[in-house]
């Protein structure tokens, strides 16, 4: 048990026993002749605490009995059958043969007192408490000034709340999600992050987890070395019209770099923002060949919206018209013009594609891991 719990548990006990003590013994030594009137009783089952009848209310048995003996009281602290503090559990004290009771919350210590109870009675304790089950003691019968204090107050855990269900957001699924993506790499090695193999528990994207997803594809390792690779091809093909030796290489590599972020950035992040769109590609992986298909070529031009509904995919085909448009400011001037615009446009969607028939029906099986994503997701 936590120290500074039982130092406090054991302060509040002693307290609770050194106030009526206090009280029993000052009135020992007062005439009787200079006590003030007693206060009217209060009944026990009324929340307003009205004054009631001396004489006829069972309720003001503890002031008769004061006549012929002590008050006596009844203090505890209930725990749990592990042994640990369960504060905040309501205990009743209850009079079986009037009917009668009154009630205590567990403070903070898990601690309880009921004080001015008649001698002689037969009191029953009741301890109730969420999550777990009602704990009722035998007859308490206490002698005039007894101070009963109960050490065997233990609830038990009800069976059903033994298990907890944690209900996510949204927002923690969807991030969740993310993170499982992030592992997604054909061959173990080649990113595959934007492609969602359990389309029917997708969550839609954050803002956040769209910039999130698309910093990760552009500044992957495998990427710039595609970046490298791409400009090594762009180099001996001789285009675009930069020259040669390391200078080229760098400005083609930069042009090729340049396209992709923009692409990755504007496609997969803003316009899709901006859109309430989702810039993903939801593998269908069930139906027909002709319905797979007919998916995985449509991919580019019909996307997901973040309401669950399909959509004109104009964050994927905005993406590659501004990222064309953006090209015509850092190409060479030999190389710019409608031509760059469009032509880059109509190769970037070709290649959307031709991913998608890939997504669909070659790269699956090449992404380890896919069955535990599935599952870890939900």
């Amino acid at each position: 048990m936590n120290l500074s719990l039982q130092f406090a548990r054991t302060i509040t006990v002693a307290a609770a026993m050194f106030v009526p003590w206090c009280a029993g013994r000052a009135q020992q030594f007062v005439p009787s002749s200079t006590l003030p009137d007693a206060p009217a009783p209060v009944s026990l089952n009324s929340s307003e605490a009205k004054p009631i009848d001396d004489s006829s209310s069972p309720a003001t048995a503890p002031k008769k009995a004061g006549l012929t003996g002590e008050a006596a009281n009844i203090s505890g602290t209930v725990l749990d059958v592990n042994g640990d503090l369960v504060p905040g559990a309501t205990v009743i004290v209850t009079d079986p043969q009037s009917g009668e009771h009154r009630e205590a919350v567990a403070n903070d210590t898990a601690a309880f007192v009921f004080t001015d109870l008649a001698p002689g009675v037969p009191y029953n304790l009741t301890v109730k408490a969420q999550g777990f089950a009602d704990w009722t003691s035998g007859p308490i019968v206490l002698t005039p000034g007894q101070y009963d204090f109960l050490t065997d107050v233990r609830i038990k855990i009800l069976a059903e709340s033994s298990s907890v269900t944690v209900y996510a957001s949204t927002e923690q699924i969807a991030a969740e999600q993310v993170r499982l993506a992030e592992q997604q790499r054909v061959l173990g090695i080649i990113p595959n992050f934007y492609v969602v193999y359990d389309a029917k528990n997708a969550v839609p994207l954050t803002t956040k987890l769209k910039f999130k997803l698309a910093l990760k594809v552009s500044t992957d390792p495998v990427t710039i070395a595609g970046v490298a690779g791409m400009a090594a091809i762009n180099q001996a093909a001789n285009r675009p019209d930069f020259a040669q030796g390391a200078k080229g290489y760098g400005q083609r590599f930069g042009v090729v770099a340049a396209d992709a972020e923009t692409d990755i950035l504007i496609g997969g992040a803003i316009l899709p923002s901006l859109l309430h769109q989702d810039p993903r590609y939801f593998y269908q992986g069930t139906g027909t060949t002709s319905s797979r298909l007919r998916h995985a070529m449509f991919s580019p031009f019909i996307c997901r919206g973040d309401n669950g509904q399909l959509q004109p995919n104009y964050s994927s085909l905005g993406g590659d018209l501004a990222a064309s448009a953006l090209s015509n400011a850092y190409y060479p001037q030999s190389n710019r013009g409608v031509s760059l615009v469009f032509g880059t446009f109509a190769i970037g969607t070709a290649e959307r594609m031709l991913s998608g028939f890939a997504q669909e029906f070659i790269l699956p099986r090449f992404t380890p891991g896919l069955a535990k994503n599935k599952k870890d997701a939900h």
